[in-house]
């Protein structure tokens, strides 16, 4: 299966910068995108439902034109889920699951802790409420995560980590959390194939940052660890504009062709 995870920012915006056209080259099995600020109700069938493809959308409830998550897939999942069961952290639109015969895959915008200490917190809860979720679920079978995690987890992860140390994003108990997930038994899978730096899929809109490629890595694909014998590849697109987010992308072998 090829997946793909991309942060719009705004699905309307990204619709007149080219997203059909690179949803159509891309020819994936299924693409979770992040912080669509949409709802369905508010577009137009051509610009929803996509040929060949199911669609999921699970927009805020909490404020509009904020946050939200879909779905577009070939297959049609044996179940479906939005948000996480934990009600503190429902009706923003942050998660999509879909279960496929072979795992449980989650396409996630995970909160922004840069407002306030409040949300930095709810932040934290939020990854706190997913992993134990995940950790749930994978007792029936292996996890496939992605979307905006809203933290660089490495130095090598962001252009500037010396300046940003004390940024929400590059918090050292932000970090920790990722280096928690990664010890529970979740692998980052681009990392399985490039340990280069400046390979990024943020860029903030000032400063002409993507032009000198000052980013942070800050999407993922996460797979649980009994999963990674079946990881083809993992790849960035950093040359796919329309966002301030870049897209990324994982290709799974059947687990029957899956080396053991």
């Amino acid at each position: 299966m090829k997946l793909y995870s991309w942060n719009v920012n705004g699905f309307r915006a990204v619709l007149n910068k080219g997203f059909w056209e690179w949803f159509q080259q891309a020819d994936a099995d299924v693409v979770g995108l992040q912080e669509i600020k949409v709802t369905p109700e508010q577009l137009a069938d051509q610009n929803r439902q996509a040929p060949g493809y199911l669609d999921y959308w699970n927009p805020s409830q909490a404020k509009k034109g904020y946050s939200g998550v879909a779905c577009f897939s070939k297959k049609q999942p044996l179940d479906v889920a939005l948000e996480l069961p934990d009600s503190r952290f429902s009706g923003e639109g942050r998660v999509i699951r879909m279960e496929f015969p072979d795992f449980h895959f989650f396409n996630i915008y995970f909160p922004n802790g840069q407002m306030s200490q409040e949300r930095l917190e709810y932040k934290l809860g939020f990854y706190d409420a997913f992993l134990k979720h995940a950790q749930e679920l994978r007792r029936t079978k292996p996890i496939v995560v992605c979307g905006d995690f809203n933290t660089a987890h490495k130095e090598i992860d962001l252009k500037n980590p010396k300046a940003n140390a004390e940024t929400s994003g590059f918090l050292p108990v932000e970090r920790a959390w990722i280096d928690r997930f990664i010890a529970t038994g979740y692998v980052d899978t681009f990392r399985m194939f490039n340990d280069q730096p400046e390979q990024y899929t943020w860029w903030t809109y000032r400063f002409g940052a993507r032009n000198r490629n000052a980013g942070w890595r800050i999407d993922y694909f996460f797979v649980s660890e009994e999963l990674t014998s079946a990881v083809r590849r993992a790849w960035i697109e950093p040359h796919v504009t329309g966002s301030d987010h870049c897209p990324v992308g994982l290709e799974l072998a059947n687990r029957s062709d899956a080396s053991p």
